[in-house]
């Protein structure tokens, strides 16, 4: 045996004899230098073979790396376990929740205003909570004044929003309708708030209620894993067997394309504009407590909060929403850009609305989405660098015409809109 690893210890070494023509003293250094090496050969491979070929033990970073790994699974089976503890049905895809009825309104609800229209025919009893210069609550409002709807409105604090503490959803724009039964049918989302009613002034043979019935959250779980909740046919209106005269199939969609880009593309263009710096920002919140009427339906304290707390947490929002929607510095140039594509799409339709001579669920959107921040410095410098200001006063015109009579009021609670 002894034989063999010697044997052995001389290949892993690769130890030669020494060259002919090499001197006594060469040959002497050489052959000491091949003794150590073939010596420490020796003693390497004997320990091989005694331990058997085993592999040496990992060191500590190894071993620090395995039990992160350990503790760091272990962590997310334990969240992942509470999580669907608490939330039962986290991990349920296309799961419908359907509108919310009410048996009236709710206690201690404080109407500030409604909108009356003599001329309205539509026989609904609506209340709106909003934030006067939210967008979506403007979409909502273009649509209800265009169409000549009468309404009551409901100013929501936008930092403690008292008015809607009787709700699961704590979001504006929010409608309840009244049903021909008396109770209330809670609507939510501005885009599907219009489908909804725009739908039911086509036909009104189904009653209000029936039709939110068609508009239900639906989950689903988006490209990152989440899971998410939207009425994922917002933009349809359900005109079932009755569709409206000489309205294609082109005209449903071009116009569908158009709401879906004022809410996912124009929409989150607005903030990054209007509160880009700290005294854009607080300029953004005066002109909105003016056009809220502020002053009027809240406390200076609370209107100050508004205000002040508002603008500052807004100018940190904004910070937030320009990188998640990888805008320049230059947030005024997509801006403009947007605008542009806009008025480009109207001048190729040759029509001074998208929806030809009148007005579009469309151009009430966009506009909507616009007239948020019609006081505020990004959008006279849009006047100024697009094409924009025919468009958008021309549909603000015919919304003005449209609209009902305004009556302030601050009162406890609500009777039907007469």
């Amino acid at each position: 045996m002894s034989c063999l690893r010697l044997a052995s210890a001389t290949v892993l070494t690769g130890v030669r004899p020494p060259p002919s023509g090499c001197g006594s003293g060469a040959l002497r250094l050489l052959t000491r230098k091949q003794n150590q090496e073939f010596a420490f050969a020796r003693r390497q491979f004997a320990q091989a073979v005694e331990n058997g070929g085993a592999k040496k033990k990992p060191n500590g970073t190894f071993k620090l790396a395995i039990l992160g790994a350990t503790v760091g699974a272990a962590t997310g089976s334990v969240y992942t376990m509470y999580h669907r503890w608490t939330d039962g049905s986290s991990h349920k895809e296309h799961e419908e929740t359907k509108p919310q009825l009410l048996d009236g309104i709710p206690a201690g609800v404080r109407i500030t205003k409604r909108y009356v229209n003599p001329k309205d025919t539509s026989g609904l009893d609506i209340v709106l909570f909003q934030f006067q210069t939210c967008p979506f609550c403007c979409k909502v409002r273009a649509f209800l004044d265009y169409m000549g709807i009468s309404y009551a409105v409901v100013e929501v604090d936008a930092v403690l929003r008292q008015d809607i503490r009787w709700s699961s959803v704590k979001k504006v724009p929010m409608v309840l309708i009244r049903q021909q039964d008396g109770q209330y049918v809670q609507m939510v989302d501005s885009s599907a708030i219009i489908s909804l009613i725009a739908t039911y002034l086509q036909d009104k043979r189904m009653d209000i209620g029936e039709l939110a019935q068609f508009y239900p959250h639906t989950s689903f779980f988006d490209d990152d894993g989440k899971k998410k909740n939207d009425i994922l046919n917002k933009y349809f209106l359900m005109y079932r067997e009755n569709t409206p005269k000489g309205l294609s199939k082109e005209t449903e969609e071009i116009d569908r394309k158009w709401r879906s880009w004022a809410d996912s593309h124009l929409v989150h263009l607005i903030s990054p504009n209007c509160y880009q710096t700290m005294g854009e920002s607080l300029e953004t919140f005066e002109w909105f407590s003016e056009a809220g009427e502020w002053d009027v339906h809240f406390p200076k304290w609370e209107r100050d909060l508004m205000v002040y707390c508002g603008a500052t947490a807004m100018w940190a929002i904004a910070k937030m929403l320009k990188r998640r929607h990888a805008l320049t510095d230059d947030v005024r140039s997509h801006m403009y850009d947007a605008l542009d594509q806009w008025t480009t799409e109207l001048k190729k339709r040759n029509t001074k609305f998208m929806g030809g001579k009148q007005p579009s669920l469309a151009d009430l959107s966009v506009f909507g989405v616009l007239s948020s921040m019609e006081g505020c410095q990004t959008f006279k410098d849009c006047l100024q660098n697009t094409s924009i200001g025919k468009w958008f006063y021309d549909v603000k015109a015919l919304v003005e015409k449209n609209r009902g009579q305004l009556h302030r009021e601050r009162v406890e609670g609500l009777a039907a809109i007469a």
